[in-house]
């Protein structure tokens, strides 16, 4: 009897331990594709170190470059930009409730490659719908300047230029489109020349802090063939000693610049709505294009950034 039943416990502990052997190699082979998408998605917690770098540009290739768009009622941005105020003032709880009105939030996160924390100010309900971008705020001390990227994706690579630019300096506020140009009907999405956006809302809320903004845009090489970079001041000429100042910075760096308000350029910006509303609050603004070359190459980019770090710098 005792020789029957130690049989039996021993077959049945084969069987477990097989079983148990067996689901461990299932669960090894799971591969990423594996995961349910809802899992794999799941939004990067408060206070983490990320390359601020490496998440705007798989942002704007990863979402913004598909994404549909749907322009806001007034009510949506004029809280979103309220919002970013808030956030630009210190007064995180007020920022965090009045953006989550219009399903925004803010996470904190800290720049691996700099070591600077900043907050980022994103859509939780529908990045990909909506198509109303985001907004990076150094959390450094008070925000003093602006660096604007209207049309990530259609001028590619102006995003890392634009990442380059706040990391380089303290008290930036980074404005960001969040859908391609063309995505909405009638260029809706053409955020750079529409009033009724998101962005255009919150670069309104910082002009009339008298924050003063440098906007990033990027030229196919054909356009303007003798030119590496075009520099201008929208419609106004608040900003045209602080663009003197980048085009040096940039001749010193070996790039060929043309100067807006010295001769006739392709690209001047003059019909620009975020210019020509720092011209009426009297605030700088600088309208940089940069050619496709420049844009394209790593250590060309690196070299606009510092230039533009001069400016930048001043303004802090």
């Amino acid at each position: 009897m005792t020789s029957i039943l130690t049989t039996k416990m021993t077959i049945l502990t084969t069987f477990l331990v097989g079983s148990v052997i067996g689901a461990g190699v299932v669960l090894t082979a799971l591969t990423q594709d594996d995961i349910p998408a809802e899992t794999r998605k799941r939004p990067v917690p408060s206070h983490v170190g990320v390359d601020l770098e490496r998440r705007i540009t798989a942002f704007t290739s990863g979402t913004v470059a598909e994404a549909a768009y749907r322009p806001p009622r007034r009510v949506e941005r004029r809280t979103v930009a309220e919002g970013v105020g808030l956030l630009a003032d210190g007064r995180r709880k007020e920022a965090d409730r009045k953006l989550a009105e219009v399903d925004f939030g803010v996470r904190t996160l800290t720049d691996t490659a700099t070591g600077r924390r900043f907050a980022e100010v994103a859509d939780l309900a529908g990045e990909d719908t909506r198509g109303w971008g985001r907004v990076y705020v150094a959390l450094d001390g008070p925000a003093r300047w602006s660096v604007q990227v209207p049309h990530p994706v259609a001028d590619a690579d102006s995003e890392k230029l634009g990442a380059g630019v706040l990391t380089a300096a303290p008290g930036g506020v980074m404005v960001l489109a969040g859908a391609h140009r063309r995505a909405g009907e009638d260029d809706a999405a053409d955020v750079a020349h529409r009033r009724e956006t998101v962005f255009h809302a919150v670069c309104a809320e910082l002009a009339g802090r008298g924050l003063p903004g440098v906007q990033l845009h990027g030229f196919s090489d054909r356009t303007e063939s003798d030119f590496d970079v075009i520099t201008a001041t929208g419609a106004g000429a608040e900003g045209r000693e602080d663009a003197r100042r980048l085009a040096r910075e940039l001749d010193k760096r070996g790039f060929d610049v043309c100067r807006a308000w010295a001769r006739k350029c392709v690209l001047e910006g003059r019909t620009n709505e975020q210019g020509r509303l720092a011209a009426d609050e009297e605030v700088p603004f600088l309208h940089a294009e940069f050619s496709r070359s420049v844009r394209s190459d790593e250590k060309r980019i690196g070299r606009a950034v510092a230039s533009l770090r001069t400016v930048v710098a001043r303004w802090a």
